[in-house]
């Protein structure tokens, strides 16, 4: 039987390929596969960065499969799901699978708290949704609008000021997270440490570093906690610690793990999905002028960049034993719902690898489904739109410069770096 760790020091294989190694009794051999290829762990210089997960779709591909690889702080392997409809009831049915855990990276450092909303079903769910929804709504997304495209504006003339840039790293980067500091009161002079520290969490999979970077993180936060409950201000952080659920107030746990929770989705969902976004765009100039002449289309087109562009493949934990395509699954094992390839699903989608900014029905699960929808998806949409319709009316026709490599990591890593000009 082969050692994982020494499977994990190379590089993932372009194949779904079989694996010999240790994995619970009720788990068939035969599942066991590396799909960290697939799971956005590899680079490639595609223009569609995800076509590769097409494989999974063959014949001889199971629609369950094992990866013993580690997600998160969950180290003992978890189920991986492809098909649309499987992935569906795994966003959709609460009873089967439970969402607590799966982002709980303070368990790392042996913290107990649970992140908010998200480690809640049911009726703790709710009354937490609640609480915060208020803060994410159209109305209130549309409160912010103003700013937001101040900010697009004022980034954008410093790329026409030089003639192009590094879109990637100088734009995509920091546009939301700006946004998102406005937003949490966060002091702008610590925005690259945040990202410092999320690149460790969320990138580089060695558990010793996430639990430093968490560890660090946490401080920080509970620091800010206390100014603003010391310092009460108009900042959602504020909010937040000195609001009340339920007609109580929050308690420290829940404040630190709803602070945690937003700042560990506040700061890569976006400025990946632009990068890529983008990196499309200067590759395919069709498009390009076509969203130029018909701005009507952005909306549309945005939600076709988030379905050919997932990012996250979200876990639940199963509640209770099912059998699923003919595989025993148990009560306590970890899904992921692999949306890099039921987003791409032709039973769902027509002509799936098209990009069609008039798609109708376009329920794809890039920002997740069911209870559990991305509780600020108003304002990536609205960050996104206002990127897109701000640039496509002030920057002449941009490809990718000569220089750039054209590399993607067709997941949260995504485009590191995009130089662009025009």
């Amino acid at each position: 039987m082969t050692d994982l760790m020494e499977i994990m020091m190379s590089p993932p294989p372009e194949e779904p390929v079989h694996l010999d190694v240790e994995a619970p009794a009720h788990v068939p051999r035969e599942l066991i596969r590396d799909l960290r290829n697939f799971q956005g762990q590899l680079p490639n210089s595609c223009p569609d960065p995800y076509i590769h997960t097409e494989r999974l779709r063959e014949a001889d591909i199971p629609p369950v499969m094992w990866s013993p690889f580690p997600s998160t702080w969950i180290v003992g392997g978890h189920w991986v799901l492809t098909g649309y409809k499987d992935c569906a009831k795994v966003y959709q049915d609460g009873e089967t699978y439970g969402s607590h855990g799966q982002a709980d990276f303070q368990k790392l450092i042996g913290e107990d708290f649970k992140c908010i909303p998200l480690s809640f079903d049911g009726g703790e769910h709710s009354s937490y949704r609640r609480f915060l929804n208020p803060w994410f709504t159209p109305k209130a997304v549309g409160e912010m609008d103003a700013d937001i495209r101040a900010l697009c504006d004022e980034m954008i003339d410093e790329f026409l000021a030089k003639g192009g840039g590094d879109f990637a790293y100088d734009f995509a980067r920091v546009f939301p997270v700006k946004v998102f500091f406005n937003l949490m009161g966060f002091p702008h002079a610590v925005l690259d440490q945040f990202l410092a520290w999320e690149y460790e969490i969320l990138h580089t999979r060695d558990f010793e570093r996430m639990g430093a970077a968490t560890a660090s993180v946490l401080a920080w936060l509970r620091d800010f906690i206390t100014e603003k409950e010391a310092r009460p201000d108009d900042s959602l952080t504020s909010k937040i610690v000195n609001g009340t659920i339920d007609g109580r107030p929050l308690t420290a746990d829940e404040k630190i793990g709803t602070m945690f929770f937003l700042w560990l989705g506040g700061l890569d969902t976006v400025a990946s999905t632009l990068g890529q976004m983008f990196r499309r765009l200067a590759l395919d100039h069709g498009l390009q002028q076509r969203l130029r002449e018909n701005p009507a289309l952005i909306p549309g087109a945005i939600e076709e960049f988030l379905r050919m562009q997932p990012l996250v493949f979200s876990m639940r934990q199963l509640k209770k034993d099912q059998v699923l395509h003919g595989v025993e699954m148990k009560s306590g094992d970890w899904v992921q719902a692999l949306t890099s390839v039921s987003n791409f699903d032709p039973e769902t989608f027509k002509c799936p690898r098209d990009f069609d900014p008039e798609r109708k029905g376009n329920r794809h699960f890039t920002l997740a489904s069911g209870a559990h929808l991305c509780m600020g998806a108003h304002l990536a949409r609205q960050e996104m739109k206002i990127a897109l319709e701000h640039w496509l009316r002030r920057v002449p026709m941009f490809s990718i410069a000569d220089s750039d490599d054209q590399m993607v990591s067709p997941g949260l890593m995504s485009v590191t770096n995009l130089h662009i000009a025009w």
